[in-house]
């Protein structure tokens, strides 16, 4: 009897894992955690719960800071420095620096009383045309040549001032605003008592906070902050735009010389010393990173509202000099940079 053998069952093949489809959502980023959202609240607003509790407490324990007249005298001394520090808050963002502001603002309050004698335009054109080419002087040396921020703005620094003092004779010549004139309505008017440099400062800061959070060209100023050579891959125009920050910061440095000119009726030689050192603690303590990359206009200009209160308030103290104001925003100033060194260290690590 011959045996039938049976073949061999073989074992079925396993059905393959189902591919996962390419239109398939990606997983959610992991929310940040609350840590990190404070620290970046008071990264962008912490200064202004300092000034507001500044404000509060200075208005119970002196009477005549909360008067209205205190408080136009001290929004018109801070509009010069406001419209300063917005230019140099564009050139922080960049990670950049401008030295050369104080003597900028000095060389254009000159130039604009100089040039006064001629008429209300040539009184603003003048320090302005000046003013900007320092500035853009400053922005090709340092995009092109690719020369340190530093330097340049240190170079410019002592000629613009070098300028000053030649085109006023050693500062022995002080040339005057005619007055009643329209370049003196400028500096010393005012519209529902808010004066012109006060209102001139707030349209600039309106200006330039649409201009930073509303064009591509602010997003190009963040992008260069955060690291010039990745938005060099990406093909954004960083020496242009380098170019173009340090051009700005020249013209608003002039112009804030020429409305303090008006306001003065003279162009002053000895305005503008150390003016770039309260422009760069204005913008750090507003929360813009010194290494660029952040940064708000509106921080900027609660900063310089708060260095204005400080030495407004050491002024009703009466038994202080003004120098206290040197300490009180040293000490500020290194505050913030810790603090803004504790929270980008926190971030990394969420």
């Amino acid at each position: 009897m011959n045996k039938t053998t049976t073949p061999a069952t073989v074992p079925a093949a396993e059905a393959p894992a189902p591919l996962k489809s390419s239109s398939s959502r990606p997983e959610p980023r992991p929310e940040r955690s609350t840590g990190s959202r404070i620290g970046e609240l008071v990264q962008r607003q912490g200064v202004l719960a300092v000034l507001l509790t500044v404000i509060l407490i200075a208005s119970f324990v002196y009477p005549t800071f909360a008067s209205l007249d205190n408080a136009r005298g001290v929004t018109v001394q801070a509009s010069f420095l406001a419209i300063v520090a917005l230019g140099m808050t564009l050139v922080i963002i960049t990670g950049g620096i401008d030295l050369s502001v104080g003597s900028v603002f000095a060389l254009g309050g000159v130039l604009a009383a100089w040039a006064s004698q001629w008429g209300f335009f040539p009184a603003l054109l003048v320090p302005l045309v000046v003013c900007g080419t320092i500035g853009l002087v400053n922005g090709l040396l340092i995009a092109r040549a690719n020369m340190a921020p530093f330097i340049v703005t240190l170079a410019s620094l002592l000629a613009a001032r070098g300028m000053l003092l030649a085109f006023t004779d050693e500062g022995a010549t002080t040339y005057l605003v005619p007055k009643d004139s329209a370049f003196a309505e400028l500096g010393q008017g005012s519209i529902w008592g808010f004066g012109h440099p006060i209102l001139i400062a707030l349209a600039l800061f309106g200006a330039g906070g649409l201009l930073l959070q509303r064009t591509s060209f602010g997003q190009t100023l963040f992008a260069v902050g955060g690291s010039s050579d990745a938005a060099t891959l990406m093909g954004l125009p960083v020496a242009r735009t380098k170019i173009l920050v340090y051009t700005l910061s020249g013209l608003l440095a002039g112009l804030a010389g020429a409305l303090n000119a008006a306001r003065l009726s003279s162009g002053v030689t000895i305005v503008g010393v150390g003016m770039e050192l309260d422009a760069i603690s204005a913008v750090v303590i507003g929360g813009t990173l010194l290494i660029g990359g952040a940064g708000s206009i509106s921080g900027t200009l609660w900063g310089v509202l708060l260095l204005a209160v400080i030495q407004n308030l050491i002024n009703q103290i009466g038994s202080l000099n003004s120098s206290y104001q040197s300490v009180v925003s040293g000490g500020f100033l290194i505050v913030v940079v810790v603090a803004q060194r504790y929270l980008a260290r926190s971030r990394r690590t969420t």
